[in-house]
C-alpha cells in the first residue's frame, strides 16, 4: 500500500486501453493481457495508485441509450472521424452490477491484476457510482421502491427526466439519475437515499467493491448529501412503500461500516459546489479540487494564491488535477508555457497528485466515456520531456512527505504591479532537503521579491539548482533572508530550485 503523505494517482480508461491492446494482439484483450512492462512503466514514473476506470458490468440497456441519443452521437463523430456503432460500449457510470465485466476477464482477472500491481508496490483504485444505476440493474424489477418513482403526469410533463419500465409488480415510472441543475442522464435511474433498505443494500455493494481493490473513487459523491438530495427531489423522495424516510447523512454510516472491515481503505470523492470540506469531514480521504483547476484555467494568479491559503489539512486531502475524463485534455486547454506553469503549481502543492493517461503524452482529444476507442495522436515530445522531469522531481522526499509553506511576494520596486502574478512556496524534508518553487503565472514578463525569512539561511552560502533546467545560481543566505530573492522572469516561467549549502 502507498505510504507517501502526498501520493500520486494515475487514471486509466480501461476499455480504451484494452481496445488498443486488442488491436496490437489481434485478439480481444482482457485485464490479464495488460503487459507487465506497462505496469512497470507506471511505477517507474513514480505513481503509487492506478485507477482502472470502468471495469464493472455494463448492460445492453445502457449501450442502447448511448447509441440512440442524437447529441451524444454528434460528439462521438466529432472525436472519431471514422466513428461506427461498434465503438460504443456504454457509459461506465451506468453500472448494471458491481461484478467485473465478463468481457474484461471477470473478477478472477481483476484479482490477478491487483496482485501484479501489489508486487510492484502499486495500489488499485476502482469506481463506485452512488447516485444511480443502469436501467437494467436487477433492483429495477425486484425492488422498484429503491428508486425515485414518478407518475403519468411527471412522464408527460418531463419525458426527458422520467421513463416507464416493467417490474415484477407491473409497470412503473422511474426518474432518471440527475443533479439539481441539469436534466437527467437517460441511461440511469435515480436511487432513493431516503429509503432505509436501499441504504443497507448500497453499503453491501460498497463492501463488495472494497474486497476487490484498495480504494474507490466515488462519482458525484455530493449528490447523496441530505441537503442536496432534498433540493433535487423534494417530496418525490418520500418512500412509496410507506416506510419512514431516512434523512441522516449516508456517508458517515457507510464509511464507518467500510472501515470496520477495511481500516486502511482509501476513498476519493468527486465533489463540487464548495462541498469538499463537508465530505472530508464525513470520512473521505481525498476530495476533488476543481476550484484550483478553474482558477488556473482563468489564469487568475491572485485567485490561485488565495486558494492556497486554505487550512493545511484541507490542502493535504485535496486531489489536484489538470485534466481527467470529465475535463478537456490539458494540452487542448492550456497553451504551451501556460500548461507547464499550471502543472508545476498543480502537482507541487500539497495533496494527492492526480494525472490522467494520455496527459503525459499531450493528447488533445477528449473522448466520450461511452466510447471504447479514441483517435491516434502523435506524442507531443516537448510535453513528454516536461512531464518526465516533473515526475522525477516529485519523487524527492520533501515533495512526497515534507512540510510546505506558501511564501509572500512583494513588488520589486514602487509602482510595479507584476509581483501579483507570482506564486512561490517552499518545501522542507526531514533530511534537510529544501526546494523553492517560483512561477510567474502571467502573460507578460514580471518582477518580484520572494520573501525568505528563515533563520537557517543566516551566515550561509547556498547554491540554487533548478530541477527543471540546467540553471545554477550562487546566493548569499543573509541577502535572501533580509532582502528577499529577486526574480525577473518571462511570462509563465517556472523554477523548482533545490537549495543546497555551498
Amino acid at each position: 500500500m502507498a505510504t507517501a503523505r502526498y501520493p500520486a494517482l494515475y487514471e486509466v480508461n480501461t476499455r480504451v486501453w484494452l481496445h488498443e491492446l486488442s488491436q496490437q494482439l489481434v485478439k480481444t484483450a482482457t485485464l490479464d493481457d495488460i503487459p507487465d512492462e506497462a505496469i512497470d512503466r507506471i511505477r517507474l514514473l513514480g505513481f503509487d495508485w492506478v485507477w482502472f476506470l470502468g471495469v464493472w458490468q455494463l448492460g445492453p440497456a445502457g449501450r442502447h441509450v448511448s447509441l440512440t441519443q442524437p447529441d451524444w452521437r454528434r460528439g462521438y463523430a466529432e472525436a472519431l472521424k471514422d466513428f461506427s456503432d461498434d465503438d460504443v460500449s456504454g457509459s461506465p457510470f451506468a453500472v448494471q452490477a458491481y461484478t467485473v465485466d465478463r468481457a474484461l476477464g471477470g473478477e478472477e482477472a481483476l484479482a490477478r491484476l491487483r496482485e501484479r500491481l501489489r508486487k510492484r508496490d502499486l495500489s488499485l483504485m476502482l469506481d463506485f457510482v452512488p447516485n444511480h444505476t443502469s436501467l437494467d440493474h436487477a433492483w429495477v424489477k425486484a425492488h422498484p421502491e429503491y428508486y425515485i418513482e414518478g407518475d403519468d403526469a411527471d412522464l408527460q410533463r418531463e419525458p426527458h427526466n422520467y421513463i416507464r419500465l416493467e417490474t415484477h409488480h407491473g409497470p412503473a415510472i422511474f426518474a432518471y439519475g440527475r443533479d439539481p441543475y441539469f436534466s437527467g442522464w437517460p441511461d440511469t435511474l435515480q436511487l432513493n437515499y431516503r429509503q432505509k433498505e436501499l441504504r443497507e443494500q448500497r453499503i453491501e455493494e460498497l463492501l463488495h467493491c472494497a474486497r476487490q481493490c484498495d480504494g474507490l473513487r466515488c462519482d458525484m459523491a455530493m449528490l447523496v448529501l441530505p441537503e442536496i438530495f432534498q433540493k433535487t427531489w423534494g417530496d418525490r423522495s418520500r418512500p412509496r412503500d410507506g416506510s419512514q424516510p431516512v434523512d441522516d447523512p449516508f456517508w458517515p454510516q457507510a464509511i464507518a461500516a467500510l472501515r470496520r472491515r477495511h481500516p486502511d481503505f482509501l476513498l476519493m470523492a468527486e465533489v463540487y459546489w464548495d462541498l469538499e470540506y463537508t465530505l472530508q469531514q464525513q470520512g473521505f480521504d481525498y476530495t476533488y479540487d476543481k476550484r484550483l483547476y478553474d482558477r488556473l484555467c482563468e489564469r487568475d494568479a491572485p485567485g490561485v494564491r488565495g486558494h492556497l491559503q486554505a487550512d493545511p489539512e484541507f490542502m493535504r486531502r485535496s486531489a489536484r488535477f489538470l485534466e481527467n475524463h470529465d475535463e478537456p485534455r490539458a494540452a487542448a486547454t492550456f497553451p504551451p508555457g501556460v500548461h507547464e506553469a499550471a502543472a508545476v503549481i498543480t502537482f507541487l502543492v500539497p495533496g494527492l497528485r492526480f494525472l490522467h493517461e494520455g496527459q503525459l503524452e499531450g493528447r488533445t482529444v477528449r473522448v466520450s466515456m461511452h466510447l471504447e476507442r479514441r483517435p491516434d495522436e502523435a506524442a507531443n515530445l516537448a510535453l513528454v520531456d516536461f512531464y518526465e522531469r516533473l515526475l522525477e522531481t516529485l519523487e524527492a522526499d520533501e515533495f512526497r512527505n515534507g512540510r510546505w509553506q506558501l511564501l509572500d511576494c512583494r513588488s520589486a520596486w514602487n509602482g510595479n504591479p507584476t509581483w501579483d502574478r507570482f506564486i512561490a512556496f517552499l518545501w522542507e524534508g526531514g533530511d534537510q532537503g529544501r526546494d523553492l518553487v517560483v512561477v510567474n503565472y502571467g502573460p507578460t514578463r514580471g518582477q518580484c521579491l520572494v520573501q525568505l525569512p528563515f533563520d537557517w539561511m543566516k551566515d550561509r552560502q547556498f547554491m540554487l539548482r533548478d530541477r527543471m533546467t540546467p540553471a545554477r545560481h550562487a546566493r548569499d543566505g543573509n541577502d535572501m533572508r533580509l532582502k528577499g530573492l529577486y526574480f525577473d522572469e518571462p511570462e509563465w516561467a517556472v523554477h523548482v530550485f533545490q537549495i543546497v549549502a555551498a
